[in-house]
């Protein structure tokens, strides 16, 4: 495929138990960027699939059927069956480190305590992923984050972040079209609910 081609993967966990839970931000974010763009999501290996054509660029956006914590099976499979390089993906997850309603893009780094991010980080076997972090705070008591981050979002906080997936879903395209270090530059620093 060509350099005009991207993969952009929303981390979440499938399953109507699942929905609109703090975990699946990712998946919410690229419904927008998919509905936004007149597209619609089908069944396709390891993914929902759906393709978004925008001037000159093609998005291949996925969610994994794999679950959260086997997600490196699903990029890896898309990465290799698309022939893209690494710098045209980008992963969209939530976190816990950050403030509800803040974006942070990054080129490369860690996982942090990230189990999605980390399978496929292990998966691909390097560090190098461009992604974009979407802040779910971390109001819960010792022991609690995995009820936290599987719950559904309480309306008042879900107001609050439907605000950021149309902030996100530009900042996609921004990432295409003008560069990793323009969309830092632009979203980094807001703080949108």
């Amino acid at each position: 495929m060509a350099d005009n081609t991207y993969l952009v993967v929303g981390l979440g966990n499938i399953g109507y138990e699942y929905e609109h839970s703090r975990h699946n931000v990712g998946f919410d974010v690229l419904d927008y960027f998919v509905e936004k763009y007149s597209s619609s999501f089908k069944q396709d290996r390891y993914a929902l699939r759906a393709d978004v054509k925008i001037k000159n660029k093609l998005f291949i956006c996925i969610k994994p059927t794999t679950y959260m914590n086997l997600s490196g099976k699903a990029v890896n499979y898309w990465l290799k069956i698309l022939e893209i390089p690494l710098s045209n993906i980008i992963v969209i997850y939530d976190d816990l480190e950050l403030p509800l309603g803040k974006i942070r893009i990054k080129a490369k780094g860690s996982a942090g305590t990230h189990k999605g991010l980390g399978n496929i980080i292990e998966t691909l076997k390097t560090e190098q992923i461009p992604r974009m972090r979407i802040g779910i705070d971390n109001d819960f008591l010792p022991g609690q984050q995995i009820d936290y981050v599987l719950e559904k979002w309480p309306i008042d906080q879900w107001e609050k972040i439907t605000k950021v997936f149309p902030v996100a879903s530009d900042a996609i395209y921004t990432w295409a079209f003008e560069g990793i270090d323009k969309a830092m530059n632009k979203y980094n620093n807001i703080l949108v609910a």
